[in-house]
């Protein structure tokens, strides 16, 4: 059986995962959803030290600590970024690297640099001002039940400002791991089109859908599940 190993984006916690480990352990899988430091229950370490690499490092520490292996490591949106950072870190660990409709981003690039130019001064000014990136809507992410909203809308929590703006440092640790992309499509985010397109389009990585928006972990869990099985 595998590992599952699945890491939030912005803004979110372990906990957004709630609705889809138990789908996932039901066949027999193990499943590890850490909490990136300064979010979700751990958003009382939540401080201007805390950056990319501490959330690298938060994933690293998990699958060594506990000996994992073979690991199908999945990154949801800003976790592109995480994802991306522990498969070059530790990469012999890593069987199957999942990008959720996620960033799959470049070297030298941080998430403000995704940022459209005419959203990008006043986005990194209000982060600047706060020390952290406030929450987005979830409804532009799919999630639009009133019972889902008042679920997950709450447990949201600002987003540590160096996460965004600190640049991903790859060393070009080796990893044979099998690159996924898994786009969302109801709604379709814009955002992640262009990641999309570019893994649809290369024969080495694996393209799958699922229907569901953004947050289909909140919307649509048994779809995303069956999904993931489909990697297992």
């Amino acid at each position: 059986m595998s590992t599952f190993v699945l890491v939030h984006g912005a803004w979110h916690g372990g906990w957004c995962w709630q609705r889809v480990a138990p789908l996932l352990r039901a066949c027999g899988h193990d499943v590890y959803s850490p909490t990136l430091t300064g979010l979700g229950e751990r958003a009382h370490l939540a401080c201007l030290g805390v950056n990319l690499v501490t959330h690298v490092s938060d994933v690293v520490g998990v699958i060594e600590a506990e000996g994992l292996k073979d690991v199908v490591l999945v990154g949801h949106s800003y976790g592109g970024f995480v994802v991306r950072g522990v498969a070059d870190r530790i990469g012999s660990a890593i069987k199957t690297l999942v990008y959720l409709d996620a960033f799959v981003p470049d070297h030298g690039k941080g998430m403000i640099d995704y940022v459209p130019p005419e959203r990008r001064a006043g986005f990194e000014q209000s982060g600047k001002s706060k020390g952290a990136f406030d929450p987005m809507p979830l409804e532009p992410f799919g999630v639009t039940s009133p019972e889902d909203l008042a679920w997950a809308q709450p447990r949201l929590r600002p987003q540590p400002l160096a996460t965004f703006l600190e640049p991903l440092t790859l060393m070009g640790g080796a990893s044979s791991a099998k690159h996924v992309f898994i786009r969302c499509t109801e709604p379709a985010f814009p955002t992640f089109e262009g990641f999309a397109q570019r893994a649809k389009a290369d024969p080495t990585w694996t393209y799958l859908e699922v229907t569901g928006g953004h947050d289909s972990m909140i919307s649509n869990p048994k779809g995303l599940a069956d999904v993931l099985l489909r990697l297992a």
